[in-house]
């Protein structure tokens, strides 16, 4: 029986380049597991794989939302979950590759979404629209401290949708989600890339930069100018394009919009490594070292 493998972790931790390696040891094909590499055109602020950078191994959920459409996690589960079962029907391993915690546990976990409704949606909406989303995110974490962790502070779509639930159900937003000592589906192993701060912070500086010396600013412009990109939606608001569209904008020097793309970045990895430490199912190797080599023990490959 095909068993598919999730490689998780923070940003910048060599999850992308393991990923393609454990695809070809297994006869393997990619599912993205990362929210922002789904939008198309968002390639050097997301650090999308290039074609030649994905060496021939067939890639799932990249480029299937344009910049003006809202991510859902709920579409996403239906759809990946598909991949995962075509691939697995035609007898090959899917690697499911990305570490967007919610986007990772609606795979992973048979979640089922917890219920909706427009009224209450619209009282935490126009409440957004008094107050900003600054306090109303401040409002999640007093009554939420842990939903508040996981979603980001100017997400406003995901603050008012935990504050929705909240008050649905009763229970603390995670309630809604399943445990996290649960079998995977599919019973999937869940290999997680292990860093320190030490290692970590120069990469995400370098990396950082490196985004900025290929041209990331003129990609914002071109999905500013030809696809529609605006500060005020769910693409806009990824770490790094929020922080040009503000330079664009005249509210931020192009050397503080590199500075906040590392700290945003920074902030986002421990709210990863948070979240993934509280996986007891993951599997944890250290990135700083030989991941393929450790990721073949582990899983037994040899």
């Amino acid at each position: 029986m095909i068993t598919p493998i999730a490689v998780v972790g923070p940003t910048a931790s060599g999850k992308s380049a393991l990923g393609i390696a454990l695809a070809h040891k297994l006869d393997g094909e990619v599912v993205n597991v990362d929210s922002m590499q789904l939008y198309k055109g968002m390639d050097i602020g997301t650090a999308k794989l290039t074609l030649s950078e994905r060496e021939g191994i067939k890639h799932h959920q990249l480029d299937v939302l344009e910049v003006t459409e809202t991510a859902s996690v709920a579409k996403y589960q239906e759809d990946a979950v598909a991949d995962v079962e075509d691939i697995l029907a035609r007898g090959k391993t899917p690697i499911l590759v990305g570490g967007s915690m919610l986007y990772v546990q609606s795979l992973v976990d048979d979640w089922q979404f917890p219920p909706t409704d427009p009224g209450v949606r619209a009282r935490f909406e126009q409440r957004l629209a008094e107050i900003g989303i600054s306090a109303l995110h401040a409002e999640l974490a007093q009554i939420d401290p842990a939903a508040a962790a996981i979603i980001e502070d100017n997400d406003p779509r995901r603050t008012v949708r935990a504050l929705e639930v909240i008050e649905l159900t009763g229970k603390p937003f995670q309630a809604s989600q399943p445990p996290k000592d649960a079998p995977p589906r599919w019973g999937t192993k869940i290999i997680g890339l292990k860093t320190t701060p030490e290692w970590l912070n120069p990469r995400i500086e370098q990396r950082t930069a490196l985004m900025f010396e290929r041209g990331f600013v003129a990609e914002v412009e071109q999905l500013v100018a030809e696809h529609g990109l605006i500060s005020d939606s769910t693409a806009g608001r990824a770490i790094g394009y929020a922080q040009v569209l503000s330079a664009m904008a005249g509210k931020l020097t192009w050397e503080e919009a590199q500075e906040r793309t590392v700290t945003g970045t920074r902030r986002y990895v421990r709210r990863q490594r948070s979240w993934f430490n509280r996986d007891h199912r993951v599997q944890w190797i250290d990135a700083s070292g030989d991941t393929t080599v450790q990721a073949v023990e582990i899983l037994g490959l040899e």
